[in-house]
């Protein structure tokens, strides 16, 4: 079974920290994503949502656990699927990129379906899920980096 990628960018006006501040905390994901709820299940090494903490997130009938395996600040956020999901070897690596326009936001994910000829509706699927995601962070980041008036 063949891996599948998935490759989803956009540019926020938003600084870097910003971005990365939402994607650290994992309970407001559902303010600015598909998901319906979060869960911290342990943390990490560090304590909290550092490298090796367990997040639950739930969207409807779906619930995922994943594992954090890489935080560079202000640059990156990876994390492993461990449940949830008839997809195995999965992992997301969420670059963050500055520059004078803003931040590029990128969010790569490779798998495998467990369930041979399945891989191409996961893309499919996960493709749309990920651009919600993509944008719904980019929109958050730049609208609580506004200034108030």
């Amino acid at each position: 079974m063949g891996m599948q990628r998935i490759d989803v960018s956009t540019t926020t006006t938003a600084p870097a920290a910003a971005v990365y501040a939402l994607l650290r905390d994992g309970a407001s994901w559902p303010d600015w994503s598909p998901i319906g709820s979060f869960e911290l299940e342990s943390p990490g090494g560090d304590g909290g949502e550092s490298v090796g903490a367990v997040r639950v997130f739930r969207t409807g009938r779906i619930t995922s656990r994943e594992r954090i395996v890489e935080l560079v600040p202000e640059r990156r956020l990876s994390y492993v699927l461990l449940s949830g999901l008839a997809i195995k070897d999965y992992r997301a690596d969420i670059d963050l990129t500055e520059g004078p326009g803003g931040t590029t936001v990128r969010w790569s994910s490779s798998f495998r379906a467990k369930v041979p000829g399945t891989g191409w509706l996961y893309r499919r699927t996960l493709s749309d899920f990920i651009r919600k995601c993509v944008d719904g962070v980019a929109a958050k980041a730049a609208a609580s980096a506004e200034p108030r008036s």
